[in-house]
């Protein structure tokens, strides 16, 4: 009845490219994989994995690092759960061969070198020099594809997930190259798609994911959890005419000091951690600096460190400032937030089980209460690693697969100009970069409100009749995760964490709870 798909994963970034290597030992893996996923945030994570491997660190201090950066929102459980299991996650990257920078110190009491990042009480960030998650992702993929268990699709886009009459997930729609549809029908899905970054104009990564998981889940029932908590990088490369980069938190965890166009440090005024408070804290003292200088950046210096240090720690970053005419070593270089990683996501257990019979989710998409209201640095490829291997084991049991018939989407067949695709995206970008992203006000929200419900009436009459396309799909998936998103951060009527609205600007007095909705929450479609 399914065919050779047995697991079927959409989403080859570190999420997507561990399950399938821990699922492949029991059952036969399709993963469909576009190109484009080696341009997806698992290869931009520069800074490393957190985990707790020094014997002077141990597990409950990286658990009240990481429950005071989510800000009181934290699912304790989840959070010891996947730091718990971090140190094994790490030995079996290390026994696949994933090149760790080294710690050649005479006194250093762990054979790699860990670094210290924004909310982290201790050094325990093991990484690749300053290209994480090149190197894991490469070693990741050079393996799955050698796997005999493994088929690797690269030649299909899947635009929506295939739902039978009992509410099970029994597969994914896809499209190959040409717009020819194609469907794969499978025992279980995984949706490993990444986050909602590309909802935003900035961005820290090339080809952002648009939370097109997310709303795939939500089609079939799934529920969607802490949409508003989008956290935005305090450090992305300013630079208006080239494409975004980022500027990795460790080069503050080893010193790098963020200073104004006067050349005045100011994050010491805001915080006693200084640099390296939590990104929501450093994102917003720089979004308020921006606004009292009226500069569209401020700077990151690392000068100080001198040459061989900023060589040694930070070659790619150094390489990559150097081609576009910036040398760390004798000039600051202009940062910018961006939007950079979505807390919220897909509603899921321990397991990566979501509400959908038969449907997993895990990695960005998901929402695991891992992080509350804001993502300590280096916990996210700590998450994709441990949520896929617990994932892997229930799917190594799977339940009984549904017989009900299969659901019907209609399609139409008229082409949509791109151009007018690509307008709707900007559209759509502009809205939330003005309205919903580190600050947010009541009238900021209800106008996003408004002026989204509109462009989703607009694009949904597009979306009837065209025929099934790419882009298209994906900005119909955008435009109703945004609604819900701005929908998410009007009923939260509190500051935290990652969510700041002035006009009501404490904690709420009643314990802090997860916002949870699902599509049907929206007043159309």
């Amino acid at each position: 009845m399914y065919g050779n798909h047995d697991v079927l994963i959409i989403g080859g970034g570190v999420a997507g490219l561990t399950l399938a290597l821990h699922c492949a030992d029991t059952r036969r893996v399709t993963l469909v994989r576009p190109a484009s996923d080696d341009r997806g945030a698992s290869r931009w994570a520069q800074g490393g994995i957190a985990a707790v491997l020094s014997p002077r660190d141990d597990f409950e201090a990286h658990i009240a690092d990481t429950l005071v950066a989510g800000d009181g929102l934290c699912d304790e459980r989840a959070v010891r759960f996947t730091i718990e299991r971090g140190p094994e996650a790490i030995e079996w990257l290390l026994s696949l061969g994933v090149p760790f920078t080294r710690d050649a110190s005479p006194d250093a009491d762990y054979p790699y070198h860990l670094t210290r990042e924004g909310g982290h009480g201790a050094r325990r960030v093991i990484h690749v020099e300053d290209a994480t998650g090149r190197a894991v992702l490469d070693t990741l993929k050079a393996r799955a594809e050698a796997h005999p268990s493994i088929i690797v699709r690269d030649d299909l886009t899947a635009i929506g997930l295939i739902g039978d009459t009992a509410g099970h997930c029994r597969g994914a729609r896809c499209l190959d190259a040409q717009g020819i549809p194609t469907d794969l029908m499978a025992q279980d899905t995984v949706l490993a798609t990444g986050g909602a970054s590309g909802l935003y104009r900035h961005t820290t990564s090339p080809q952002p994911a648009s939370g097109e998981g997310m709303l795939m889940a939500a089609e079939l029932g799934a529920e969607l959890m802490n949409l508003e908590f989008q956290q935005f990088h305090p450090t992305c490369l300013y630079d208006p005419e080239g494409p975004p980069f980022l500027i990795s938190e460790a080069v503050r965890g080893e010193g790098g000091r963020l200073i104004n166009t006067a050349g005045e440090r100011f994050m010491p005024a805001v915080d006693p951690r200084a640099e390296l408070a939590p990104r929501d804290i450093v994102a917003r003292a720089i979004d308020a600096e921006m606004q009292r200088s009226g500069e569209p950046h401020v700077w990151l210096d690392v000068r100080h460190l001198g040459g061989d240090a900023i060589r040694h720690h930070f070659p790619t970053i150094q390489a990559h400032c150097l081609s576009r005419g910036l040398d760390l070593v004798h000039q600051p270089i202009p940062v910018v937030p961006a939007a950079h990683y979505s807390c919220g996501g897909v509603a899921t257990d321990l397991d990566g089980a979501t509400a959908v019979p038969h449907l997993h989710a895990i990695g960005e998409v998901a929402c695991t209460g891992l992080h509350g209201a804001n993502r300590m640095a280096s916990n996210s490829l700590l998450e994709c690693l441990v949520f896929a291997r617990s994932c892997a084991a229930r799917l190594a049991h799977p339940a009984q697969a549904s017989s009900a018939r299969i659901a019907v989407a209609p399609s139409g067949d008229t082409p949509i100009a791109t151009e007018s695709i690509r307008a709707w995206r900007h559209t759509l970008r502009d809205l939330m970069s003005r309205y919903v992203a580190i600050v947010r006000h009541d009238d900021g929200l209800a106008n996003a409100d408004r002026a989204l419900t509109e462009l989703a009436d607009e694009i949904a009459l597009a979306v009837q009749r065209a025929a099934p396309e790419p882009a298209l799909a994906s900005l119909w998936h955008a435009v109703r995760l945004a609604r819900l998103t701005v929908a998410s951060a009007r009923v939260r009527r509190e500051s935290r964490g990652l969510h700041y609205n002035p006009d009501c600007p404490h904690h709420a007095e009643t314990p802090a709870r997860p916002s949870r909705c699902r599509l049907d929450d929206l007043t159309t479609h």
